[in-house]
């Protein structure tokens, strides 16, 4: 019996915890949720927040106070301890919105921390005084203990959650808004009222570059990739001028140095410049690529980060997931209704200041006040008789006289009486008038009203606060392009193994650990492995390279002998995608099937070979030539063209072929500064592989190029670029800054050297290159003089300019003024399909 009421003890027990459990831990999830990680949407601030807010608030008296006093006053409605407080505090002054700080409050840039609390100093800025507080319109609550008020949400009349940006991590639940401009915010906003369409997107105070094709509002699934800017400051040293956001100096040269311990980048050092300005100075090792280099930092370090947004807000006490338009709208909307609650309160105010002037001048002029001279048994019956003596005026008021407006004019001291003017009071009247008329008209024009009200914001506190982050698509940055070739490749052709540890056997070339290699063996099998320490193919390797997915141009020469019927085939293909460590068969699939020749050629060349056939084949001819250019190129399971039915002995390596591929087409993105094979741009030409470019400058300078396509060009500085060709003549006209006149000059390139820059303007501050063309005849328009005084003059460069050196000054063209323009024109030339002027 005792047994079975203590299983009973233990089974109630139990079932009571359990409830327990599952009810603590729900209201502990709804308590983190909506009490300390996730921001309000009327307000946009978290708990912690709102209450530093108040508490400064209480404490304002225009002075900074200490940041310790501020944290224990706020202690008074947060529970939390004063660390979550100080975060709190610290992380609204380095925002520099809603808090005017004072001494050392660290720097985001960096990551270094503020000083302590009872160092540095804080009070509410103008602008958080003029939108967030006003007693009339908060609504309040008791604080945790039950001694104070503090506001539920304070009546915030701005989209600050959009400003600010929050995150926060709660119970299964988290948010990251970013923060957006101050007055892009604005715009959107008035546009909204105006129903317009409008777009926000992030701003950071750290700067740098931001891609926001993929942002999706601010909602869950989006993302944004966020870059710092690098600049070349010479061929061997890179700088870093800010930071992507959410990143820190110290962290971003960590990132550094790993990738290049890794080997993704090859550096010889990198140091931290930073002061007012960010600055991360990265000195590349010798022969390193600036280009490469650039591409790779942003491809394998953090500067470049990709975040991903989640806006997620409380409404109505639950979290909402909502997009950064949806956040506008219901902030806009939130502050009409708080500027039409201030408007109602002041029109009351006004009202009823109105109706008591009304009863003063009356009470005076009338000499109503007199009744209190009177000799009345009671007070109640002197405020009778004043009353009394108020009817035949009371159609001249708004309302009904109270008592309470009777004993209020009973109080007026006697001096007031002795020296009243009862024009002013007219005058106070008639004010009142314009005032209630004006509220009223604010009032029925409320969109209006809250227009002008962000326009002041705008004109108020707008200035300085312009957009810091650069907005632009980035450049799709293939790792395996930009990775540095750190590993040494090596093969055992004879027993069939790749990899890096082969080291006393044949080396092969260097390659990244990004990089996949193709193998062809004798056997006619083909497979594409990663890098590794070894890795087996099968014996009697025949071909090994890097692999270059979907390349089009490497093209495969292959004749093989079918071990089952003996006949020789020959093929052409190219290999653009497989299956990585997939065994793949050339032949026919015989298991002795052998590859007799075989070649692999960049640009499709197509050679002849000698075919020996076998001394005691039946055959009539036992040598012929056999040509692959004859041949299609075709997938690589194709079987192929018979070549021979007869056994043949070998086949030799005749003539070099011609390539059977047109040329490669180019394009110039000018938005990425790439050059391009998916006709993104201006189109460049059909290349061949020895084919150079002509690339010329706004700063003077022109630069040999070859066709790398991880080569970068600034699109912003590119004046002309054109496939090259040493026989064409450059006309170019530029502005002598000394003698403030405009020379022209014509030339041939003379320079071969690849990728340099040479300048061939004249050098000095000032000097500009104006307009540049390759066309053989090119005529300029001259234009210059504003309204009457405008006049054009054309010119003929062939006749006008004889050919000279690239590094002659040129002649005089027109004098410098700030009207003058130049435009080619080629009106009078008779232009041809195969050579097109470009114009500028």
């Amino acid at each position: 019996m005792a047994k079975s009421k203590i299983n009973e003890q233990a089974f109630n027990l139990d079932s009571g915890l359990t409830g327990q459990y599952k009810t603590w831990f729900l209201d502990y999830a709804s308590y983190v949720i909506l009490e300390r990680a996730v921001p309000a949407v009327e307000d946009g601030l978290k708990p912690v927040q709102r209450r530093i807010l108040h508490a400064m608030k209480e404490m304002d008296d225009g002075r900074y106070n200490k940041v310790a006093n501020i944290i224990g006053q706020a202690m008074q409605y947060h529970p939390h301890g004063d660390a979550s407080i100080g975060d709190a505090l610290v992380n609204m002054g380095q925002k520099d919105l809603l808090i005017d700080t004072q001494g050392n409050w660290g720097d985001v840039r960096t990551g270094d921390d503020a000083a302590a609390a009872r160092y540095i100093e804080a009070r509410l800025s103008k602008f958080a005084l003029d939108v967030a507080f006003n007693a009339k319109t908060t609504d309040w609550a008791l604080s945790y203990d039950g001694r104070k008020n503090e506001p539920v949400t304070l009546p915030m009349k701005f989209p600050l959650l959009l400003a600010q940006g929050a995150e926060g991590i709660a119970v299964g639940l988290a948010t990251k808004i970013l923060p957006h401009n101050f007055n892009e915010i604005i715009d959107a906003a008035i546009k909204y009222l105006r129903g317009r369409k409008f777009e926000l997107l992030p701003d950071f105070l750290t700067g740098g570059m931001i891609d926001a094709s993929n942002y999706n509002e601010g909602k869950r699934g989006g993302r944004v990739r966020v870059r710092a800017h690098i600049e070349e400051f010479d061929k061997k040293t890179l700088l870093i001028k800010d930071v992507p956001y959410g990143v820190t100096t110290a962290a971003l040269m960590d990132s550094i140095v790993k990738a290049n311990d890794q080997g993704k980048i090859k550096i010889k050092k990198v140091t931290d410049n930073t002061a007012a300005e960010v600055e991360i100075q990265v000195d590349l090792a010798p022969g390193i690529s600036p280009d490469i280099t650039i591409d790779a930092l942003y491809a394998f370090t953090d500067c470049e980060v990709s975040i991903s947004p989640n806006a997620c807000v409380i409404v109505d006490k639950k979290p909402v997931f909502l997009g950064v338009h949806e956040l506008l709208r219901l902030s806009v909307e939130k502050t009409k209704d708080l500027l039409r609650r201030e408007l109602e309160i002041k029109l009351a105010e006004l009202q009823e200041k109105w109706h008591y002037t009304s009863l003063e001048k009356i009470f005076f002029e009338e000499k109503i006040y007199k009744e209190l001279e009177k000799r009345h048994e009671t007070w109640e019956k002197v405020l009778g008789a004043i009353a009394k003596a108020f009817e035949p005026f009371r159609k001249q008021l708004r309302r009904d006289i109270t008592r309470e407006d009777i004993v209020k004019l009973t109080e007026k001291p006697v001096r007031r009486i002795y020296k009243l003017d009862i024009d002013e009071l007219n005058e106070q009247i008639r004010g009142l008038e314009k005032e209630i008329k004006q509220v009223k008209s604010d009032l029925n024009n409320l969109v209006d009203f809250t227009v002008a009200y962000y326009e002041g914001l705008q004109k108020k506190y707008g200035k300085g606060r312009e957009r810091k982050t650069e907005v632009k698509l980035f450049e799709a940055i293939q790792a395996k392009q930009v990775a540095i070739a750190n590993i040494k490749l090596y093969v055992n052709k004879a027993d069939g193994f790749v990899g890096s540890g082969l080291k006393k056997d044949e080396f092969v070339a260097d390659v990244s650990n990004l990089d996949d290699i193709i193998v062809f063996t004798k056997a006619g099998k083909m497979k594409i492995v990663k890098v590794a320490d070894k890795v087996f193919i099968g014996k009697d390797i025949i071909h090994i390279a890097v692999f270059q997915k979907n390349d089009e141009r490497t093209t495969y020469n292959m004749m093989y002998v079918d071990s089952k019927s003996g006949i020789v085939f020959a093929k052409r293909f190219n290999v653009t995608g497989i299956t990585r460590d997939k065994e793949y068969d050339l032949t026919k699939g015989g298991e002795k099937s052998k590859v007799l020749y075989f070649t692999a050629n960049a640009n499709g060349e197509a050679e002849i070979v000698k075919v020996v056939l076998n001394p005691n084949s039946s055959a009539r001819n036992k040598e012929f030539d056999f040509a692959f250019e004859e041949l299609e190129i075709k997938n690589r399971s194709s079987m192929g063209n018979q070549v021979t039915k007869y056994p043949v002995k070998n086949v030799k390596f005749k003539e070099a072929g011609r390539s059977t591929l047109g040329g490669r087409k180019l394009w110039f993105d000018d938005q990425f500064g790439r050059l391009s094979t998916e006709a993104k741009g201006e189109y460049l030409g059909s290349f061949q592989p020895e084919d150079r470019l002509l690339v010329m400058y706004k700063d003077g300078t022109y630069q040999i190029a070859d066709q790398e396509l991880t080569r970068k060009f600034d699109p912003d500085q590119v004046i002309e670029i054109e496939k090259f060709n040493p026989d064409k003549i450059v006309t170019a006209i530029y502005l002598d800054n000394d003698k403030q006149q405009f020379n022209i000059k014509r030339f041939k390139i003379e320079t071969t050297t690849l990728n340099n820059k040479f300048m061939f303007i004249k050098e000095g501050d000032g000097n500009f290159l104006e307009a540049v063309t390759t066309h053989p005849e090119p005529i300029v328009l001259i234009k210059s003089g504003r309204g009457t005084q405008a006049r054009t003059q054309k010119v003929k460069i062939a006749g006008f300019v004889e050919t000279m050196g690239w590094k002659a000054v040129g002649i005089k063209l027109a004098d410098f003024t700030k009207s003058t323009e130049f435009e080619w024109t080629m009106k009078e030339i008779k232009e041809t399909e195969s050579d097109q002027p470009e114009l500028f």
